[in-house]
């Protein structure tokens, strides 16, 4: 049953899965690139469908970079007041390009911003969004967007559809699928769209607050492929210095768990897990984290996993490729010596 305060949607008039492309200085954020991978896949299961994306106060260069991981086209909305990041002033840019393309489905990363952004969107446009999915598919009796994600504490799986509305709308968060290879003989259409906005006498405007000083040089931990993280079994704040000195001796960055995160010991940009990020690294060392089922779905496709724990029994250590039971205060310590010894 649709809205009866929403205009009605000619659902014929919607082809294509877009992507916006979210922009982390002068690139493209890794999780924009990601879902174009998935929105071939998703446009191949609709027939073929066209794969766009649409930048705000980008560079050609980006959308050329777009267009090597699979955009057929791609939009660059330019607008000089769009240079600072606002959400309303973005979803109201955002929503235009949509509205004028009409993709049958529209992805968004769910960073920070991404999530902000994606419920101002989905509102001006007047349909559904569904958040934080972990697996996304295509009915084909319907072509309806299968938007899969976790509920009741991540122990189920919900399948949430939007059969009245276009376009679809879901975000991912990064990490969750894999970046398509880079392919330079890749060609597509960039087009320019000078868009109007609403001028308005305030303005929202997100300020992130910066990481602390000892972890602003580490890399996100979505894209590292050495990730250690610590838990509550860690004990304090001042646990996280160990970690972040094998971190740096192994050219990897650092995690937290979310009970770490509400502890304050480490910002939310760290967390690992469902209500976090889902991170793919190729060593994942897990030192004083029991390992909650909602952690673990952030990080089941990490290559190698190691557990340091002083409880045998922890959920971590029944899912770790190896498992140390022990202090970690007596543990790392040893391993740094060690790893610096061989690197000498």
């Amino acid at each position: 049953m649709s809205c009866s305060l929403w205009p009605p949607v000619n659902k014929e008039e919607y082809k294509g899965v877009w992507v916006y492309l979210e922009r982390g200085g002068d690139r493209l954020k890794d999780v924009g690139l990601e879902l174009l991978g998935k929105a071939r896949d998703l446009a191949q299961k609709l027939g073929g469908a066209e794969v766009g994306g649409v930048i705000v106060a980008g560079a050609e260069e980006m959308a050329r970079e777009a267009i090597y991981h699979g955009a057929d086209k791609v939009v660059i909305i330019d607008n000089p007041d769009l240079k600072i990041y606002t959400p309303a002033e973005y979803a109201e840019a955002i929503a235009k390009v949509v509205g004028r393309y009409k993709p049958e489905i529209f992805l968004i990363g769910a960073t920070k911003r991404g999530r902000e952004l994606a419920a101002y969107i989905a509102n001006t446009l007047t349909t559904g969004i569904t958040a934080d999915c972990t697996a996304l598919e295509i009915d084909p009796k319907t072509r309806d967007l299968l938007q899969i994600r976790p509920t009741f504490g991540g122990t189920q799986l919900a399948t949430i559809r939007t059969p009245q509305r276009r376009p679809q709308m879901a975000s991912v968060r990064p990490g969750v699928f894999p970046k398509p290879p880079r392919d330079t003989n890749r060609t597509g259409q960039i087009i320019i769209e000078k868009v109007e906005i609403t001028k308005r006498r305030t303005r929202l405007v997100s300020i992130e607050k910066r990481l602390e000083k000892d972890v602003a040089d580490l890399p996100p931990v979505e894209s590292a492929d050495v990730v250690v993280a610590g838990g509550r079994g860690l004990g304090s704040a001042e646990g996280f210095k160990l970690l972040i000195d094998l971190a740096k001796l192994l050219g990897g960055t650092v995690g937290a768990s979310l009970m770490a995160v509400r502890a304050g010991w480490a910002p939310h940009t760290r967390q690992v897990g469902q209500t976090g990020k889902t991170i793919r690294p190729r060593l994942y060392i897990a030192v004083g984290i029991s390992g909650a089922i909602q952690h673990l779905m952030g990080i089941m496709e990490a290559r190698t996993i190691i557990a340091i724990n002083p409880d045998p029994h922890a959920p971590i250590m029944e899912n770790a490729d190896y498992a140390v039971v022990g202090d970690y205060k007596q543990i790392l310590p040893l391993l740094i010596e060690e790893i610096k010894r061989l690197k000498s």
